[in-house]
């Protein structure tokens, strides 16, 4: 490996591996230009630098190290140049503190979590302020509270942020040491992936001058889903004498994580009961309205001599344990916390606090946990090579897909994965098609899990039911937004950030997250066979959803086709058309193509299942005969606009609206990606143009392969000309803004099927990207984004690999982008567990069991246990 080794001091030089030197002058801005300039010309593949050296640039708070790795996608260290370069892909590593929206985007993507909790990448010292956030989130903790908007009392249901027992500060002749409020001379956070370890480095001097450095280790356990564990070091640097160490289960805490709900009541629990023993203690909290009950027991672990002098004092909601030490300068002293962690919901029984049980130390959870992370990793990581960084997106994006559900946390755990996990607040917390994106990971590497996510929505099915009946309808109309019990929580006003009004909000219309949620179904079941769940739940849900599209759609006698109206599709900027007062569209492209491929599936299971189980689910359902014979006809003469170059509209009188001066608004406004506020804003509305947010015909092509669309036009008797999936693909991309991240993932895919490769790959390198470098600026300090991070470990399987699961037999159209020299990673389908080793030439398969899979249309036998090489 040809390397160069970088010193700084006492002036920039780089020392290349042929022995010549370059001194780089001027400004650091100017320096670091002409170094990364120089680097390609060396032809350099790697770097060491002499020391960790954090500098400012442009505002930013930067390790040069660090940043020449990102930029140049090529591995520097300090240290041990082996040793430290492996160590890249697995962690991520954050130096100095910016208060506000940049810390919370850091504590967002530090966050450790298992499935059923989250806690966000905050220091144990962090108070709830508008410089950073502290939360611990539960799966499924939510609660409804009534706010005032104008003359208007609305209700919303929020994820709750539970109460704080990560909690744990020093305090100082009188003085309250934390973050926000005393000088930071240094701060170094690091999440190792790969074990779900979160530490952080903190040097601070206080008002008097004294200066301490603390050292903390995090983990949210994976292998026991309700314990996290705290260690807390700290050292005074320059002084001896009393320091107070304080450890707190703080219950007085809110929701404050997105700025525009503030303003909304933001207070959700009562805490009913506290308890202390010895170095044990224990806050019991209740939510307000959905009366769920959080347990949290915590044991103070330490130095024997130290723990001997503890007290405990109480408020009305704060238990707060204090320790005074007698330190002396130069000395490490170590406080570490287990914390037990329960909710119980309003129908279930509240054990007594037991403070008999276990609370292991700090090291003993992290070695069990981190064992269960080896697991995890071995069934769903994706590793590359040639191409540093992805490898390094794609572990960080696994790693919080597992933090958000996981096989460990999700067992028997009644919830979903909500679109921002388990990390920010924004939406509230609530589960939405996102699941389309978010399902196939669990699918084809955890099928349990999977079936849990799965279960949510079947518990779900009766008030779906409820809600279409209300809204005249039949069967099951799942609602956009679903949280605790199922009922739509959308909210009925939107704030615009931009302009500071508030809206009408007509996104429950939209009614495809149940196509999105059959589609989940489905795929399941074609992947896994797994009988019993259709018999006992799949069947019923597939014939709830599909009756209630079938009650949806009126005949024209005009057109001599169906048509469906009221809805929303997936683009979310057209609510409604040009001055129209009523919310909802006719004939939206995407739903009624769904529409017509959930109803040829239900003719195709009416063959594939016994008829007396069929006839059953028919009878539980009220889906009879005559209905069936509805969809059947439906899926023939459902309406769709398409003009004569062949461009599927949107929606009926989409090619009516007006064109959008692009150009204008990027040179106005930069940022362009939420059109529809910024119209908003200048008084005009996205309705009356023809700009997306995001892809909404097109998403039919991220579902289903070109030929599986091909036969739904042909279903609909429409023919299009041969390349009207480049037409429609390059059509839409110039009126799209990209508000929302998933678009480039479907945009992406959509390039590399028109045999764009370009274009797939600058689309997919920007999703894969989109939360790391905040390109929404400042999204991801309400929480990760969910889907697109499932969905870009999907696509290096799907239009990278060429895996696709959607066939009667697995197959594989191997199509690796320049970047990439191999791919190699695991999966279960219909209980055959695969090992997929591709590279430019060849594609490599080994299974447990026989099998046959289809390989660039060619049928492929394999054996058990016997890798199998083809070559392309």
């Amino acid at each position: 490996m040809t390397k160069v080794h970088l010193q700084l001091q006492p002036q920039w030089q780089a020392t290349w591996a042929d022995g010549t030197q370059t001194v780089f002058e001027g400004e650091l801005t100017d320096r670091l230009a002409q170094l990364v300039a120089e680097i390609p010309q060396h032809e350099v593949t790697g770097g060491t630098v002499e020391t960790e050296s954090v500098v400012n640039l442009d505002g930013r708070t930067i390790e040069l190290s660090q940043y020449l790795t990102e930029t140049l996608n090529i591995p520097f260290v300090v240290g041990d140049f082996e040793t430290q370069a492996a160590t890249i892909p697995w962690e991520v590593v954050y130096h100095g503190y910016t208060p506000g929206k940049d810390e919370y985007s850091v504590e967002s993507l530090l966050t450790v979590g298992n499935g059923f909790m989250g806690l966000r990448g905050t220091t144990p010292e962090m108070e709830i302020a508008e410089e950073n956030y502290p939360a611990l989130y539960l799966a499924s903790l939510y609660n409804s509270v009534a706010s005032q908007v104008a003359d208007r009392t609305i209700y919303n249901e929020d994820f709750v942020n539970a109460p704080n027992l990560q909690k744990m500060y020093l305090v100082v002749d009188g003085e309250r040491v934390d973050i926000a409020n005393n000088t930071v001379l240094s701060m170094k956070r690091r999440l190792d992936l790969k074990t779900g370890l979160f530490e952080a480095w903190v040097v601070l001097r206080l008002t008097t001058g004294k200066e301490l450095a603390i050292h903390t280790k995090k983990i949210a356990s994976m292998a026991n889903v309700h314990q996290f564990n705290i260690s807390y070091t700290f050292t005074p640097l320059n002084f001896s004498g009393e320091v107070l160490f304080v450890s707190e289960a703080d219950g007085d805490v809110y929701n404050y994580n997105v700025a525009r709900y503030r303003s909304l009541t933001h207070h959700h629990l009562d805490v009913v009961d506290k308890q202390v023993a010895e170095t044990n203690m224990a806050l019991t909290a209740v939510t307000t309205t959905s009366k769920i009950t959080v347990v949290q027991q915590a044991k103070l672990h330490g130095e024997k001599e130290l723990l001997s002098h503890l007290t405990t004092e109480q408020s009305a909601n704060i238990l707060r344990q204090q320790v005074p030490v007698q330190a002396t300068e130069q000395t490490a002293y170590t406080f570490e916390k287990t914390v037990h962690v329960h909710q119980y919901r309003q129908e279930e029984s509240v054990p007594p606090i037991d403070f008999t049980q276990e609370f292991p130390t700090f090291e003993e959870s992290y070695q069990a946990s981190a064992q269960a992370w080896a697991d995890l990793w071995e069934t769903a990581g994706i590793e590359i090579t040639g191409d540093l960084m992805s490898q390094k997106m794609l572990n960080l994006h696994t790693f919080h897909l597992l933090a958000s559900a996981s096989p460990n946390g999700n067992q028997n755990l009644d919830a979903s994965v909500t679109a921002r996990g388990l990390h920010g607040e924004a939406y509230r917390g609530h589960i939405f098609w996102d699941e389309l994106f978010i399902l196939p990971f669990y699918t084809i590497h955890f099928p349990e899990t999977a079936k849990e996510l799965l279960m949510y929505r079947y518990r779900r099915l009766d008030m779906a039911k409820k809600d279409a009946q209300k809204a005249g309808y039949q069967g099951a109309m799942f609602p956009w937004q679903s949280g605790l019990d199922g009922t739509e929580q959308s909210q009925e006003l939107h704030l615009n950030p931009i302009s500071g009004e508030w809206k009408e909000d007509h996104s429950r219309l939209q009614r495809h997250v149940s196509l999105a949620i059959a589609y989940n179904v489905w795929q399941y079941w074609h992947n896994t066979q797994d009988t019993e769940f259709m018999a006992q739940y799949g069947l019923e849900m597939l014939l709830e959803i599909a009756h209630f599209w079938q009650s949806a759609a009126t005949f024209d006698t005009t057109t001599n086709r169906y048509f469906i109206d009221k809805v929303m599709g997936p683009d979310e900027f057209h609510e409604n058309y040009p001055n129209s007062e009523q919310g909802g569209l006719k004939n939206n492209a995407y739903t009624n193509m769904m529409v017509v491929w959930l109803f040829e599936e239900i003719a195709h299971l009416h063959q594939e299942f016994p008829a007396s189980l069929f006839q059953e689910i028919q009878e539980k359902t009220g889906v009879d005969n005559q209905t069936l014979e509805s969809m059947a006809a439906i899926k023939h003469q459902l309406g769709l606009e398409i003009n004569e170059d062949g461009i599927i509209a949107q929606f009926e009188g989409y090619f009516d609206l007006d064109d959008l001066d692009w150009a204008h608004y990027q040179e106005k406004y930069g940022n362009i990606y939420r059109m529809d506020r910024i119209l908003n804003a200048e008084g005009k509305s996205a309705d009356t143009y023809k700009v997306a947010k995001q892809a909404d015909s097109l998403m039919i092509f991220y579902n289903f392969s070109k030929e599986q669309v091909r036969l739904i036009l042909e279903d609909l008797d429409y023919t299009l000309p041969e390349d009207y999936v480049e037409r429609n693909l390059h059509y839409y991309l110039e009126r799209t803004s990209h508000g929302s991240t998933l678009s480039r993932v479907v945009h992406a895919q959509l390039a590399a099927m028109v045999d764009d490769q370009e274009l797939a790959w600058k689309l997919y390198q920007e999703a894969l990207y989109s939360d790391y470098r905040d390109i929404q600026g400042g999204t991801t300090a309400e929480g990760i984004h969910a889907g697109v991070m499932a969905a870009t470990l999907y696509i290096p399987l799907t239009t990278f690999a060429g895996l696709d699961i959607r066939t009667q037999r697995v197959s594989f159209a191997p199509n690796l982008p320049a970047a990439w020299e191999t791919i190699d990673f695991q999966l279960t389908i219909r209980q055959v567990n695969f090992q997929v080793a591709v590279t430019k030439e060849t594609l490599t398969l080994n299974v447990d069991q026989d099998t046959e899979v289809d390989v660039n249309g060619q049928t492929i036998k394999l054996v058990a246990n016997q890798p199998t090489t083809i070559n392309y």
